[in-house]
C-alpha cells in the first residue's frame, strides 16, 4: 500500500479509528514542515531562563522540533486530541474562592492521562499494522521531546492561544494531546487560523501575572511550575498569589470564552475521584503517606510525591482563613522530617500570626 489513492483510504480509516477509540479530533502533519519560528522561540525562551528548573526542556536541543532526529525516516504526525473536562465535578470557581478547600486542576482528578493516550495511540497503530502490515512509528503524550502544541497546529487541530495552550473551535482547551511519528506518506491537512483576536483575558488573570506577553509564559511565575515541576522551595513572595491552588491551575482556561464549547468526557478514566474536585485542605494534609501512595495510585498527582505535595498544601493553609483547625493542622507537622516542609509550615504559621 503505496498508491496516493491507498494513503488517501487509509488516512480516512485512520480518522474513523481514532474516532472509535476516543479521540475527539485526529490530523495529520508533514514532519518536515518548516518549524524555524517554533524552533527560534523555543530557543530565546530557554535564553530567557523561562523554563526555571526544568532542565529536561534545554536538554533535548533541536530535536523537539525536527522530528527525524528523534524518529529516522518520519515523515508524518499523526496528531490526536482527547476531551477531559470531568462530568459531574464541582464548580472551580465555587472551590477557588474557598479558601478551605484544596483546588486541583481538572486534567488532573482522574487517572493519569499519559497511560491513557498512549495506550490508546497504540490500538491505533495495531488497527494501522491489522491493515497494511508492519510500518515503522513511535507513539507519544508529553512523554519524550515533542512541540505538541506546536505540531497539533500544524496539522491543523486548532491554534495556539496566548495562554500558550492549544484552543480549538469544536473543543476549547480542556483536552489532551498524543502524536504519532510515522514513515507513512499519508495526505496532510491544513492549518486553520488564530481565533484569539484582541481578548487578553487568560493574559489579565492570572494570579502570578506568568503570562508575561500573548504566547509569552515565564513558568518559573506559573502555578503549575510551581506547584508541579518545581522541587525546592516556593519563593515567598508567589505564596500568597498561589492561594489555595494546591496542584496546577486552570485560571486562564476558565476565562478563555472559547470554553463555553468545551465538552465534557466521556472517558470514564477522567472522571473524580477520590472527590478530588470538592475536598479540604486538611483533609488532604492529614492525610498519611500510605494513604497518599494508595489514594492516588494510577493519578497524575502521584508523581510529585508526598513532600511535594505537603509543601504545596502547607502554603494553601497558609492562604487559607485562620482557625483554630486550620493552626492545629500546621502545628501538627511542624516538625515534620522534611526541612521542605517544615519551612513552607513555618511561613503558613507565621501568616497566621503564630
Amino acid at each position: 500500500m503505496n498508491s496516493s489513492r491507498d494513503m488517501v483510504s487509509l488516512k480516512q480509516s485512520i480518522k474513523s479509528w481514532g474516532m472509535q477509540l476516543g479521540f475527539q479530533d485526529i490530523r495529520i502533519a508533514d514532519a518536515h514542515a518548516d518549524m524555524t519560528s517554533a524552533e527560534e522561540g523555543m530557543f530565546a525562551w530557554l535564553e530567557q531562563g523561562f523554563h526555571g528548573g526544568m532542565d529536561y526542556m534545554a536538554k533535548h536541543g533541536t530535536k523537539r522540533s525536527r522530528p527525524s532526529e528523534l524518529v529516522p525516516g518520519v515523515l508524518r504526525v499523526i496528531s490526536v486530541r482527547m476531551n477531559y473536562k470531568p462530568p459531574a465535578a464541582k464548580e472551580s470557581w465555587e472551590v477557588i474562592h474557598d479558601g478551605d478547600k484544596a483546588f486541583i486542576s481538572r486534567y488532573a482528578v482522574g487517572r493519569d492521562y499519559h497511560k491513557v493516550m498512549r495506550a490508546r495511540l497504540q490500538k491505533l497503530a495495531d488497527h494501522i499494522t491489522n491493515e497494511i502490515g508492519h510500518f515503522n512509528y513511535r507513539v507519544f503524550s508529553d512523554s519524550a521531546p515533542v512541540m505538541e502544541v506546536e505540531w497539533a497546529k500544524k496539522a491543523g487541530l486548532g491554534w495556539r492561544g496566548k495562554h500558550t495552550l492549544l484552543l480549538s473551535r469544536e473543543g476549547g482547551s480542556y483536552f489532551f494531546l498524543g502524536e504519532m511519528y510515522t514513515d507513512l506518506p499519508l495526505p496532510v491537512d491544513e492549518p486553520i487560523g488564530d481565533y484569539c483576536g484582541s481578548c487578553t483575558r487568560c493574559i489579565d488573570i492570572c494570579p502570578t501575572q506568568a503570562i508575561i506577553g500573548p504566547y509569552r509564559l515565564d513558568a518559573r511565575r506559573c502555578i503549575s511550575y510551581l506547584t508541579i515541576e518545581l522541587k525546592g522551595s516556593i519563593p515567598e513572595d508567589l505564596r500568597p498569589l498561589i492561594g489555595n491552588r494546591v496542584y496546577g491551575c486552570d485560571d486562564c482556561q476558565l476565562v478563555c470564552p472559547w470554553n463555553k464549547f468545551a465538552k465534557v468526557t466521556q472517558e470514564a478514566d477522567f472522571a473524580v475521584r477520590h472527590g478530588l474536585d470538592d475536598v479540604s485542605l486538611i483533609e488532604l494534609f492529614n492525610w498519611s503517606e500510605q494513604e497518599f501512595d494508595s489514594k492516588l495510585a494510577g493519578s497524575p498527582i502521584r508523581r510529585i510525591g508526598y513532600e511535594q505535595w505537603l509543601r504545596n498544601l502547607a502554603v494553601g493553609l497558609g492562604n487559607a482563613p485562620t482557625s483554630p483547625a486550620v493552626i492545629e493542622a500546621l502545628q501538627a507537622r511542624s516538625l515534620d522530617s522534611s526541612p521542605l516542609v517544615r519551612e513552607h509550615v513555618q511561613w503558613a504559621l507565621r501568616q497566621h500570626g503564630e
